[in-house]
């Protein structure tokens, strides 16, 4: 028979069972932030390795400046001028974005809707969006001018094709059964696409409207570098013909800042506006 003292010990190296949950919990937590906090260090650490890789071979500046060289370079610039230039980008990068949206949607449920029309347009819509946009660009500022206008242009046509093709997979993936009950209840075309089709198209739209955030942003730079005299573009191009590749790098920082920013809004707007289009773990 054990004494007290043997037995003690032995009791006491059981965990209790509250330990088991909080591990879980810690080890749950730290996964969490891990994922939150693996972007930032991913960054931070490309920003070292670059700044000592420039500085240990020696790289000239006109090269491949070092992110310390850029970020001094735009502080040579005022910044009431970066805001023009930004501004000027963020406009013809947002009514080109517009546009696409205001007739790809509509067009894309006039597609799913008519096989003829959908024979018909699409093969055009393909040649156009095959059409190499920097070859088209001066033929569109020849024509259209030196205005806002060709650049919006330019921007709709880069901008436009991922949301119509998505858009029109996402109406026609719609399943049968749903479209075949609502016609049973004698449901008209249009409660068909507004409270069918539509709502389970959603979120192939949104992943269609954050695709051409970017490349509305991509379309402005485009523009700007065929035709204009304030942009983001206008500023990289002008900034490496005088070999200030530290101002060209500062310029595609704030470019890639608005993306981002583009996206992210876009991103609101999904979790504001349709929620459970959304993966559970993006909810």
């Amino acid at each position: 028979m054990l004494s007290p003292t043997t037995s003690a010990p032995a009791s006491s190296a059981v965990a209790p069972p509250e330990a088991e949950p909080r591990k879980a919990t810690l080890g749950l937590n730290i996964a969490a932030l891990a994922n939150k906090v693996a972007p930032l260090l991913a960054f931070l650490t490309l920003l070292i390795v670059w700044e000592a890789g420039c500085r240990l071979f020696r790289v000239p500046s006109f090269l491949l400046p070092p992110p310390s060289a850029i970020v001094m370079g735009a502080r040579d610039i005022s910044g009431d001028l970066w805001l023009g230039h930004a501004w000027a980008t963020i406009r013809v990068a947002l009514m080109g974005y517009l546009a696409a949206v205001v007739i790809s949607i509509p067009l894309a449920i006039a597609l799913s809707s008519s096989k003829l029309l959908s024979r018909t347009l699409y093969p055009l819509i393909v040649v156009v969006h095959s059409m190499p946009i920097v070859a088209v660009a001066p033929i569109i500022v020849v024509t259209l001018g030196a205005s806002d206008l060709p650049r919006v242009v330019i921007t709709f046509l880069i901008t436009f094709f991922p949301i119509v093709v998505t858009t029109t997979a996402g109406l026609l993936a719609t399943p049968e059964e749903l479209i075949e009950l609502s016609r049973s209840l004698r449901a008209s075309r249009w409660r068909e696409y507004t409270q069918i089709r539509l709502p389970f198209a959603l979120p192939y739209i949104f992943s269609a409207l954050k695709i051409a955030t970017t490349l509305s942003v991509v379309g402005a730079v485009v523009a700007e570098f065929v035709a204009a005299e304030k942009g983001l573009g206008y500023m990289i191009m002008f900034s490496t013909s005088f070999f200030k590749i530290n101002h060209s790098f500062a310029s595609l920082a704030i470019l890639v800042a608005i993306s981002l920013c583009f996206f992210q809004l876009m991103v609101f707007i999904q979790k504001w506006l349709a929620p459970w289009s959304l993966p559970r773990s993006e909810r």
